[in-house]
């Protein structure tokens, strides 16, 4: 008798704790909902959309990209610019969410577009410092040069 009022307890509380909270919404969804056109799924996962493909050339795993950002989550919150700091960012393909190292690579030299990032490519169910668990994340992406 005890176990069973402890797990109807349980069920209550969880049910209480989970009518607070929204679902997130997914990158389909995002897509869906702000009537996005012209992005395309990889295998994987992410949607994309170059606007300016750049140069030919393009980097890899092992490049170091100098990429402009700006990173958003699916309610328009801004995250964390380069932009808005003024300075581009200079960093290792190699260590990037995944999300990054897959769509970076899809545009060349001086390239413009976007990637729609769902979690399981960017922070998971952990989040990371003011981005929630499970954020679909939205960037806007300049990429600079690599080397």
């Amino acid at each position: 008798m005890k176990l069973k009022v402890a797990s109807i307890l349980l069920l209550v509380i969880l049910f209480m704790c989970g009518c607070n909270k929204e679902d997130p919404v997914s990158a389909e969804q995002y897509i869906a909902d702000k009537k996005l056109i012209g992005f395309e799924k990889t295998k994987e996962g992410l949607y994309y959309k170059i606007d300016v493909p750049g140069a030919d050339l393009k980097p890899n795993l092992g490049s170091t990209v100098t990429v402009n950002y700006r990173g958003t989550l699916t309610d328009g919150s801004e995250f964390d610019s380069s932009i808005k700091r003024g300075v581009p960012l200079e960093i290792g393909l190699s260590n990037v969410i995944a999300g990054w190292r897959i769509g970076i690579p899809l545009f060349g030299k001086g390239g413009k577009g976007t990637l729609i990032i769902p979690p399981k490519l960017g922070y998971g169910s952990a989040g990371q410092n003011s981005i929630p668990g499970n954020s679909v994340l939205i960037f806007d992406i300049e990429l600079i040069n690599f080397k």
